[in-house]
């Protein structure tokens, strides 16, 4: 029987019927996650993609420090579609200690929300040293890699998985462009600790509702940090991949006591600046 001209056929199945197109628009990033690597950016993105108003690309796509070049129209065509209730979100760790990342992102949208995940910079610099060594096990020492001069405690700064720690420094660059009000900073350990306390607040960051609360976490032993429970609509539980809660290589405690030394002006310097104690000391 012919339908009425405009109106789509009914679907049987009571699924959505096959179109040319899924519902929605591919817009650009109003919430992007920014940094630090080796902190939990992950973990912030596939916990708040579980919110139903945010949509995230699943992979970093680098436009801000590596892909500049091919353009806005080329980094918007990556993106997920989104209805006009939703809030798309990408996450780059390495944009947080790219140069010209701030200036780029303020040319794009001044109003683009920035969230950028903080952990113990020598926790983090030895979370970054076990990865790499993972890929290339004949690199040097992690103790050979942190220090032109280790009896004389100068350190080296021009090794990333050190300088990336510098976060009062690596800020500045972003203060130039955005109000400290527009930059987020979750905590790396209060989202192992208290993974719903922590996407509470970037919830609120992004003016949406806590949806994500305790109810969607339990608590793997195994991998030492938090796990997304099933929900009903999903299948198992969603763990982050193997990758991730890795056993770290054991330091000499002295050398990272020598690094807490390192660290700890720019820490205190980073907790004045943004007006929270993250207590790495």
């Amino acid at each position: 029987q012919p339908r009425p001209c405009g109106r789509a056929a009914p679907n049987p199945a009571g699924g959505s019927a096959p179109g040319p197109a899924r519902p929605g628009t591919k817009r650009l990033p109003r919430a992007i996650v920014v940094g630090v690597k080796k902190g939990g950016t992950r973990a912030v993105l596939e916990f708040i993609r579980v919110h139903p108003e945010v949509r995230a690309l699943g992979t970093e796509p680098h436009f801000f420090d590596r892909n500049y070049h091919r353009g806005l129209e080329w980094y918007r065509s990556l993106m997920p579609r989104t209805l006009d209730s939703q809030i798309t979100v990408e996450k780059t760790p390495s944009y947080f200690v790219t140069k010209e990342a701030p200036r780029r992102i303020h040319n794009m949208s001044r109003d683009t929300k920035l969230i950028v995940v903080v952990r113990n910079p020598v926790t983090r610099a030895i979370s970054d040293y076990t990865q790499t060594l993972s890929k290339k096990p004949d690199i040097p020492t992690f103790e050979g890699l942190s220090f032109r001069n280790r009896s004389l405690g100068l350190v080296d700064t021009s090794w990333n998985a050190i300088r990336i720690g510098l976060y009062a420094l690596h800020l500045q660059s972003w203060l130039q462009y955005f109000p400290l009000s527009q930059i987020h900073f979750v905590s790396g350990e209060r989202l192992i600790t208290d993974p719903a306390g922590e996407m509470g607040k970037v919830q609120d960051f992004l003016g949406i509702k806590r949806v994500i609360t305790d109810k969607h976490f339990y608590f793997n032993k195994t991998k030492g940090f938090p796990c997304l429970k099933k929900s009903e609509s999903s299948g198992s539980p969603r763990c982050l991949g193997k990758s991730k809660g890795r056993t770290h290589v054991q330091i000499d405690p002295e050398v990272i006591e020598q690094l807490r030394d390192f660290y700890r002006p720019y820490n205190i310097k980073f907790y004045e600046t943004v007006g929270q104690d993250f207590r790495w000391e």
